[in-house]
C-alpha cells in the first residue's frame, strides 16, 4: 500500500476538499484548520492528521483523501457489538472505521465515504440482501468494496444464501475478532490481487 503524504499544501487541501485555495487559507488563519507556516515564508502546511480531524468535524467526505488506511463501514444495530467491532479495528492504525445503525444510514455513508470493506448486520430493519448488493455494486467507487455479511448463527438466514445474493463473505455471530480480521484480510488480499 502506498504511503500518503504526511504534510499538505493549501493547494492540495483545496483539491481534496473541493474548495478554492483562498478558502483553505481562511480556515488556517482563523485557527479552524491547524498547521504551520514555513519559516521565512508565508506558505502554510497542513499535517494530514489535522486535515482528517477538520474534515470529520465539518462532515467533509474523506473520499478525496488517500489516508493510506483501509476504510471500513460497519452497519450494526446492536450498539454494544458495533462499539466492540469498532474498538477492535481502531486498535490497528491501518483502519479508519465508520459505525452506522440503520440500512438508510449505511447507504448514505457508504456513498459519501467510499469504504473498501463493509460489515453488514443482515438483521437491520429494512435490510434486503440482494438489493443491498445491487445498490453497492452500481456505485462505481464501491464496485470493489468487500461486502461481508454478519448473521446470527441461530437465525433463518443461511450463509450460503447470502453468498448467492452477492456477499463476498459471511461471519456467523457470535464470532471473535480474529475471524473478523481474517475475513477482512482475505477480501482485501483478493481485491488487491484482482487489481494487479
Amino acid at each position: 500500500m502506498r504511503q500518503p503524504k504526511e504534510v499538505l499544501t493549501t493547494g492540495e487541501v483545496a483539491k481534496i476538499c473541493n474548495v478554492a485555495p483562498r478558502t483553505v487559507s481562511k480556515w488556517f488563519d482563523s485557527g479552524k484548520l491547524r498547521g504551520y507556516r514555513i519559516p521565512g515564508s508565508k506558505d502554510r502546511r497542513i499535517p494530514l492528521d489535522q486535515l482528517i480531524r477538520f474534515m470529520k468535524a465539518h462532515s467533509i467526505p474523506l473520499d478525496g483523501l488517500d489516508t493510506g488506511q483501509v476504510r471500513v463501514l460497519i452497519a450494526e444495530r446492536d450498539t454494544d457489538l458495533g462499539a466492540a467491532l469498532t474498538t477492535v479495528l481502531e486498535k490497528n492504525p491501518g483502519f479508519e472505521v465508520t459505525l452506522v445503525r440503520s440500512a438508510f444510514e449505511a447507504g448514505a455513508r457508504s456513498e459519501a465515504e467510499g469504504p473498501q470493506v463493509m460489515l453488514v448486520d443482515v438483521s437491520i430493519p429494512g435490510f434486503n440482501g440482494r438489493e443491498t448488493v445491487r445498490s453497492i455494486r452500481n456505485i462505481p467507487s464501491l464496485r470493489e468494496c468487500a461486502l461481508i455479511a454478519m448473521v446470527d448463527r441461530s437465525g433463518d438466514v443461511s450463509a450460503e444464501g447470502l453468498r448467492q445474493q452477492g456477499f463476498d463473505d459471511v461471519l456467523e455471530k457470535p464470532f471473535d475478532s480474529a475471524a473478523m480480521m481474517t475475513a477482512i484480510d482475505a477480501r482485501l488480499g483478493s481485491a488487491t490481487a484482482a487489481g494487479d
